[in-house]
């Protein structure tokens, strides 16, 4: 795909260069043979207002000298004989066959004759005795001045456009084939049992879809899998009752071989069904470690959570807002303890606010965290500090604070923290802090300290619980 966008710019842009620079040539070229021609023609006119005041040889001679402009011998002038005895006169260089010359005055008007090394400009000008004819040479150097240079200076700007849509090309094929590559291997490695792996939801609209979708799927697989191993293992279980009855009714049996051997097999078969047990308690210790390893979509859980809390809000009769789960946004967290999380801080606004106190819940998704807002409308926290600490939230009697302890060690796992402020509603925020990188959320230099200063709210506060 890089590659063909490579070469479709490349195509695409040598057409439009070579449609334009051609006739810019040609165009540079007739413009510089225009303009030596008119050149002509002015040293050619500085000449005619002479030959209409006089024909003399010696003012003549000193005309043509002074409208020279360039190297010299270049002007002439076929001055026509003077009555019957005279002799027609030639001034300065002459390079143009009498033929052109005589054919210029039939015409009357300038004409061009090509000579050895260029052409003359031959500029009709009438005299007392006739017609004469100024000429004035053109090298051909002159006809293709500054044209290699135009040329040259087309070809450099064609050069660059060209070099420059391929770099263009390249980094846009870069951009797409990239998030592709990473999904093409998250797919190889889910394939070969890697059940953590994940894509990052990056690049076009359409492989941010894709890597959703497959982020979605590893999801669905994990879960899959985990409900196979748990109902392996209550099928085991449920086989420990027939067998201890088996094993009871052998002991009837008496020592015959026959008794000996059926004891000796139900022994056999409680034995391989107690491996079986631990085997899939082990896979599915492994399975949910890796569903912890591999993060959760906090949107999805977002709206999950609100879905069963938003019918106890409409009950009591809460305003309810959520912002920024539109879309997906994943962070390095089990699912179940993000949602423990979540319902955790929304259990507090209905523990510890009046009925028909608004509430809203906000994402918000930097480079390096995400960030999420419980916010109420309710009375405020008097001691934030104090409400973070288990055992201690400020409830009143009774209260073990352990929802935000659950909060803040589910940030902290990340690198991230958890805040408490005075929300945008009047009550309280919560703001929890996942940091994506594992690095501490205040390390993140100056636009993480952006973010916290806007998102962050002030640590005065008035409410009495968590």
């Amino acid at each position: 795909m890089r590659w063909a966008l490579v070469k479709v710019a490349l195509a695409v842009t040598t057409m439009v260069v070579v449609a334009f620079a051609i006739p810019l040539g040609l165009v540079v070229k007739e413009l510089a043979r225009d303009r030596a021609y008119s050149n002509a023609e002015r040293q050619a006119a500085t000449v005619g207002p002479v030959l209409a005041i006089t024909t003399d040889r010696a003012q003549l001679a000193r005309a043509v000298a002074s409208a020279e402009t360039g190297p010299g011998g270049r002007i002439g002038v076929h001055v026509p004989a003077s009555g019957k005895k005279g002799r027609p006169a030639e001034i300065g260089a002459r390079r143009a066959p009498q033929a052109d010359v005589a054919a210029a005055v039939k015409l009357g008007r300038a004409s061009i004759s090509p000579v050895r090394g260029g052409s003359v400009l031959l500029q009709p000008t009438a005299v007392a005795s006739g017609i004469a004819v100024v000429e004035v040479f053109v090298p051909d150097a002159s006809l293709t001045n500054g044209v290699t240079t135009s040329w040259a200076v087309l070809a450099g700007v064609g050069l660059a456009l060209v070099i420059g849509s391929v770099a263009v090309a390249d980094r846009l094929g870069t951009r797409m084939v990239r998030p592709a590559e990473r999904l093409a291997g998250a797919a190889r490695d889910l394939g070969r049992g890697k059940l953590g792996v994940r894509v990052r939801e990056d690049g076009p609209r359409e492989l941010r879809l894709a890597a959703s979708a497959f982020n979605s799927m590893a999801d669905q697989v994990v879960q899959l899998l985990a409900n196979e191993r748990e109902l392996a293992a209550d099928l085991s279980h449920r086989l420990r009752t027939p067998l201890t009855v088996l094993r009871l009714n052998t002991a009837s049996l008496g020592d015959t071989p026959a008794a000996e051997q059926t004891r000796s097999a139900v022994a056999q078969l409680e034995r391989e069904v107690d491996q079986i047990i631990r085997t899939v308690r082990e896979q599915k210790a492994q399975t949910q470690q890796t569903a912890a390893g591999a993060g959760c979509d906090a949107a999805e859980v977002i709206r999950a959570r609100m879905g069963f809390w938003s019918a106890l809000a409409e009950d009591e009769g809460r305003t309810v807002r959520i912002a920024g789960a539109d879309r997906p946004v994943r962070v390095p967290v089990a699912r179940p303890e993000l949602a423990a999380a979540l319902d955790a801080m929304l259990g507090n606004v209905f523990r510890h606010t009046p009925e028909g106190t608004a509430f809203a819940v906000d994402v918000h998704h930097a480079d390096e965290a995400v960030i999420v807002l419980v916010s109420d409308a309710g009375p405020g926290i008097d001691d934030p500090d104090e409400a973070l600490r288990r055992g201690h939230s400020g409830g009143g009697e009774g209260s073990t604070g352990l929802g935000l302890d659950i909060v803040r060690r589910l940030a902290e796992s990340t690198g991230g923290d958890v805040r408490l402020g005075r929300s945008v509603l009047g009550g309280t925020e919560v703001r929890v802090w996942l940091a994506l990188d594992g690095r501490r959320a205040r390390q993140g230099g100056r636009r993480g300290h952006r973010l916290r200063r806007t998102l962050g709210g002030r640590r005065r506060s008035t409410r009495t619980g968590s």
